[in-house]
């Protein structure tokens, strides 16, 4: 069976011969296209582009309507990336790739997936590190160029000229060669955090599984960007011309504008390091929004022409984020939570059969009653196919915010609640390839379980619905106390299996490492809250129409920038060039500026708004049909607890699943002895948990003496 039947993307059809060659011929034309950027990037600090290139782009590009440069940038750097989003709609739209099950990787190219550990950037396969290389190899190649044609220009002579010392105007021409490098950065940063992009499935990429590429690229910028800054303010003060930090000219560069955005950038940049995101995360979660001056002060710096290069990544970012908006705007209805005495929570909510999602997807969530502005990402630990109606989230006491989520859960009544909560995604990856290995090895360290959660109750529903055979499947899960191993009580959903677990093939070893012994004391029930439904509740449903229709996305990004252009052309056409060619006076840069912000975001509200509330109007009546059939809420509080592996054997499908459970106590899972032993050809490798235990097991996978494991770390803590 094709592996997108069994684990479908719910972004779109089927996948068949002629789905595959339409696919084929989007991708090439991606590659080409995505060529022909790269090219552009590389020619960019070189005097043929400067001395050629260029001029001819903006006389072919020159009207009224955009002006001298603004049409060849728009045509160099913007067109390019969103016809490759565009295009990334048309190959998603057609199905996620197909693999068909126990399809074996190349060796060649199992050998570029291999982990590698590099202090810094922490676990990255030689793939990527083959591209973070290239990609500094980008930013050498233009720093150098730059710098070297700029200072061949530089004489002793022409220095006099200017009454400036030679290290000075190097210096000077080295703080604007700085900026420019940094802007290629900022070009690519906002991509990986697009969470409903359709760029990163072109390439196998998520934006979870991104956020490390986000926190490289936003280090580099500002490595550049503060040497930027630091550099002309060392040259003003070394040429008593310190006043020009509070320049703010009507045309060109805007000194201030430049400073307000750097300042902006160096407080969002200093709450981003480990120890103060991971110890202070509200702060952290706060001043990332310092994005937004960040990003504005920085068009005005620049000019909104210059700003082009830039903006089809943010532009993309911008349509998502609104998108995640008017999702959020919705309270969904809460059916359930379970409360684990390791405080942790299940929360199962209502969800349409349109909805569909792969295993090891994030939702975000934010409680009202506890912090409007919050949102924290959590795995979802529900199947799509077992469970139609219902998506679930686990939820570890961990953080203050979640922590004050578990207390007032546990301090209400177990019946007749009501919580409002809102919910942005699910975000995924667009599919799953468990399928092709002979043996799943699942390793997880505490809370790092939830990601499994969801692929072993997708694995049962393919095993035994579908009928269709599966990789054997071995967890090795380590907790800290026993009260923890509550936790796999979850891999049972509240509605239950319909059948028994024994024949997945599913072996659990849990490791207890801090206790020597089970702990009775620790024998606690997992109590179970029903929620009362509320009328303004609505089940949860995809944002753009069933499976969340990738053409709908394209038509945003169409209309969107279409409204723009056409909005902004006959602002310049018939308002600015006017001003500009009748009077005295030239149109200020920054009111240029915000003009086109202005109209950008109205282009960007009109489009998706439009969309949205077509979907919306379209799923009413699924919504109406969901509240008509869903039951009473249930007058009990069902207690259950399996994490006693000893205790009399109940229910089957809990017997079948203690049966599959082995306990360790007191010692640490031997990752070596798991992994090196298994001799079948093909093993998938998951890792989720701590920094420590997703290292170990990338080591054991990257040596010479597994060559069968194919490694993939999962981590939601950045």
């Amino acid at each position: 069976m094709d592996h997108q039947q069994i684990f479908p993307s719910g972004r779109g059809g089927g996948g068949g011969g002629g789905n595959n060659i339409l696919r084929a011929a989007v991708l090439a034309a991606v590659m080409v296209v995505l060529g022909g950027y790269l090219l552009v990037w590389v020619m960019m600090p070189t005097t043929a582009y400067f001395q050629t290139w260029l001029p001819l782009l903006r006389a072919k590009t020159a009207t009224t309507y955009f002006g001298t440069t603004q049409g060849a940038t728009c045509l160099v750097f913007t067109s390019p990336v969103l016809f490759v989003a565009l295009l990334g709609c048309v190959y998603l739209h057609f199905g996620s790739a197909s693999v068909k099950g126990g399809a074996k990787v190349d060796e060649r190219v199992q050998i570029w997936r291999r982990p590698m550990i590099i202090k810094g950037l922490g676990i990255v396969s030689r793939i990527e590190l083959a591209f973070f290389l290239m990609f500094m190899a980008l930013l050498a190649w233009n720093l150098a160029a730059y710098l070297r044609n700029s200072f061949a220009a530089i004489t002793p002579k022409s220095a006099a000229k200017l009454g400036l010392k030679l290290w000075e105007i190097r210096l000077d021409t080295a703080a604007l060669r700085l900026g420019l490098v940094g802007n290629i950065a900022l070009t690519f940063l906002f991509f990986p955090v697009t969470r409903g992009s359709s760029v990163l499935p072109l390439f196998g990429l998520t934006s979870e599984a991104s956020v490390k590429y986000h926190i490289w690229l936003g280090h580099i910028v500002m490595t550049f960007f503060t040497a930027h800054g630091v550099c002309y303010v060392v040259f003003w003060a070394s040429t008593n011309q310190i006043s020009e930090m509070l320049e703010w000219k009507n045309t060109g560069i805007s000194n201030v504008a430049g400073e307000l955005s750097l300042l902006a950038g160096l407080v969002l940049w200093a709450a981003t390091f480990p120890r103060i995101r991971r110890k202070m995360f509200e702060l952290f979660f706060y001043t990332h929004h310092l994005y937004i001056l960040f990003i504005i002060f920085f068009v005005l710096h620049v000019g909104i022409s210059y700003a082009f290069i830039m903006l089809p990544g943010f532009l993309l970012f911008l349509i998502d984020r609104y998108l995640r908006f008017l999702q959020s705007r919705r309270s969904i209805r809460l059916i359930s939570a379970r409360l684990l005495p390791c405080e942790a929570m299940e929360l199962n909510f209502s969800k349409s059969k349109s909805l569909s999602y792969t295993p090891m997807s994030v939702m975000f969530v934010n409680v009202p009653s506890l912090s409007k502005l919050q949102w924290h990402p959590f795995t979802i630990t529900s199947s799509t196919n077992l469970e139609s109606d219902k998506i679930s989230v686990m939820i570890k006491g961990e953080g203050s915010w979640t922590r004050k989520l578990y207390e007032s859960l546990g301090s209400s009544p177990s019946l007749s609640n009501h919580l409002n909560v809102s919910v942005e995604g699910p975000y995924g990856p667009s599919s799953t390839h468990f399928l092709r290995h002979d043996v799943v090895v699942m390793i997880s360290g505490g809370s790092g379980i939830t990601p499994f959660i969801s692929i072993i109750r997708e694995l049962v529903y393919t095993s035994e619905i579908l009928k269709c055979k599966i990789p054997k499947l071995l967890l090795i899960a380590s907790f800290k106390k026993s009260v923890d191993l509550t936790m796999l009580d979850l891999i049972l959903p509240i509605s239950g299996i319909p059948t028994d677990l024994i024949t997945t093939g599913l072996q659990i070893e849990a490791f207890v490492t801090r206790e020597k012994q089970p702990n009775p004391q620790q024998k606690k029930p997992i109590q179970t809250i029903w929620f009362k439904s509320n009328p303004s509740d609505v089940p949860l449903t995809p944002v753009l129409g069933r499976d969340n229709n990738w053409l709908w996305l394209g038509a945003i990004i169409t209309s969107s920038f279409t409204i723009y252009l056409i909005s902004i052309g006959i602002l310049t056409r018939y308002y600015i060039y006017p001003i500009d060619h009748n009077t005295n006076r030239i149109y200020s840069s920054a009111a240029r500026g915000v003009l086109h912000m202005l109209f950008l975001c109205i282009g960007i509200v009109i489009a998706a708004t439009i969309a949205f509330l077509w979907n919306k109007n379209n799923s009413a009546k699924e919504t109406n049909q969901i509240r008509t059939t869903e039951g009473p809420t249930p007058m009990a509080t069902p207690d259950s607890s399996c994490y006693n592996v000893d205790r009399e054997l109940e229910s089957f499908p809990q017997q079948s699943l203690l049966q599959c459970i082995q306990v360790h106590y007191g010692g640490r899972p031997d990752f070596k002895k798991y992994l090196l032993d298994r001799k079948e050809g093909s093993v998938g490798v998951l890792a989720s948990g701590p920094k420590q235990l997703r290292h170990d097991v990338a080591r054991i996978c990257s040596s010479s003496l597994a060559s069968n494991l194919h490694f993939e770390s999962i981590s939601f803590s950045w």
